[in-house]
């Protein structure tokens, strides 16, 4: 049976008060006194009254401006996925006043990242959605957002700060854990693990921790774990570095690779050796999908890039639009991703 939905004119008779004071009540405007208050609240908690907060809003003709701080996707094609879920959840909410501007930056670039943030916040937005791959820029406007009371939240990277902000994506440290388990599954037992990050980030060390912790827990003295950071800046010398890695360490087993940049190690490794290393790296982009397919990967993680941009502007405006509580972190499932399944996911 449908619930019936009550008018100001239905509660002011049910209260025994005007109209204008159930809707100064309703409002939080103009002088009301206890006891009418008392009234008309005691008749909306028994209707369980909820307010048009939408209808509201497109009375009053409002916009809310979120502003977008992304990677630009033609630099690196990882955040191209995300970028689909912010355009796909602008155009769902853009009717109901909710405007979406991204501001891209050069994810090797901190001058770049830094730029476009303040471009960003130059234009007053009322939320601020971001990727924040430079952490003492990322805290400075943490900081001034939080004294414009601008609304932040983070997807992909969480940083460690005492500023309160929204987190969007997957518990990394538990994400390193479950590779870990995926490996030891996979390699013999005294096989030496390489910990491979190209262009380091801070949520790269979070799934290391988890990584190693892992082994500490249930094998401490099998496995030799070794960690190498490089820099995929400049091509020519990416390649010489992995080269020289590989011949310094000519008795690595297995890899574990940190972010999405696993085909770009493996262009090197299948140039170098023809050996059958363990691989597992992250995200289905179509080049890692191919050497997954191969069987040069072994397994990829799904961060799901599109799902979390996607809920960080939905969260956001139903937030402004429904008065909705915003969550303090959204942890996404943490997908395993093999030869057989990868193509339900790309």
């Amino acid at each position: 049976m449908n619930k019936k939905k009550h008018t100001i004119k239905d509660i002011a008779k049910m209260a025994g008060v005007s109209k204008g004071t159930v809707d100064r009540v309703l409002h939080k405007r103009g002088n009301v006194s206890k006891e009418a208050y008392e009234k008309v609240d005691k008749i909306l908690k028994k209707i369980d009254f909820k307010p048009n907060l939408l209808a509201r809003n497109l009375k009053k003709n409002k916009t809310y401006l979120i502003g977008v701080l992304l990677p630009d996707p033609k630099l690196e094609s990882y955040w191209k996925s995300a970028e689909n879920g912010i355009i796909n959840a602008s155009k769902e909410f853009n009717p109901f006043g909710i405007l979406v501007k991204e501001y891209l930056y050069d994810p090797n670039s901190k001058e770049s990242f830094w730029q476009q943030s303040q471009n960003l916040l130059e234009s007053k937005p009322d939320a601020l959605i971001m990727v924040p791959n430079f952490i003492k820029e990322s805290e400075t406007i943490l900081k001034t957002c939080k004294k414009a009371n601008i609304k932040v939240i983070l997807f992909n990277n969480p940083i460690n700060t005492v500023i309160d902000y929204v987190y969007i994506g997957q518990d990394l440290h538990q994400s390193g854990k479950l590779v870990a388990g995926l490996l030891k599954r996979i390699i013999n037992k005294n096989d030496k693990i390489a910990i491979i990050h190209i262009n380091k980030e801070p949520h790269m060390e979070l799934k290391e921790d988890g990584f190693k912790e892992y082994f500490k827990e249930h094998y401490s003295n099998n496995h030799e774990i070794i960690s190498k950071t490089f820099s995929d800046v400049e091509d020519t010398d990416f390649k010489e570095s992995v080269s020289l890695f590989l011949r310094e360490y000519p008795d690595v087993a297995a890899f574990f690779i940190t972010n999405a940049k696993a085909y770009k190690f493996l262009k090197v490794f299948k140039n170098e050796t023809n050996k059958d290393c363990k691989i597992i790296g992250y995200d289905v982009l179509i080049e890692n999908t191919k050497y997954l397919q191969e069987g040069c990967i072994d397994f990829l993680i799904h961060q799901k890039p599109y799902r979390q941009a996607y809920l960080s502007v939905a969260y956001v405006a139903e937030h402004f639009l429904f008065a909705k509580s915003l969550p303090t972190h959204e942890y996404l499932p943490i997908d395993i991703i093999t030869s057989e399944n990868a193509k339900y996911h790309l």
